[in-house]
């Protein structure tokens, strides 16, 4: 089926806010592209002048998000298995941006869904995946590492 066709043109609110999304998530890639993944497989954060993680500071143990820019970094070189390494969690994530951030920001351009409009089920299917896997991710970390 043809979406860009078939579909009425969004309003200009809409393809605002689907073009900041889609561009956000385009730069976070970018910028992760030119961050140095930490060998440590954590801190790579800190290359942007940002502080080190403040519960690693106070409990001396990682937070769910901990090693997701240094996972961006290493996928956005086609590097899978450092990306997991470092969070699985962030691999699903960047895997995800690399997919929306273009169709978003293309549907904003077209004023039409390019593939087609986004599906509430798989909107929360998605993210309760990406939960599940964050969690699963930390306790993992936490328990055996």
């Amino acid at each position: 089926m043809d979406w860009t066709c078939s579909q009425p043109r969004l309003a200009w609110y809409y393809r605002l806010v689907l073009g900041l999304i889609g561009s956000g998530l385009m730069l976070l890639l970018g910028t992760a592209f030119w961050l140095s993944p930490n060998s440590e497989g954590t801190g790579t954060h800190r290359q942007l002048g940002l502080p080190p993680c403040t519960i690693v500071a106070l409990y001396e143990t990682r937070c769910p998000a901990c090693g997701m820019t240094t996972s961006w970094a290493h996928l956005t070189r086609g590097n899978l298995i450092g990306s997991f390494r470092a969070n699985s969690a962030g691999l699903t994530l960047g895997l995800l941006a690399i997919v929306v951030g273009p169709w978003l920001f293309s549907t904003a351009l077209w004023g039409r869904w390019t593939v087609g409009p986004p599906d509430d089920s798989m909107i929360i299917g998605v993210t309760i995946f990406i939960v599940v896997v964050m969690l699963a991710d930390w306790i993992v970390r936490l328990t055996w590492m």
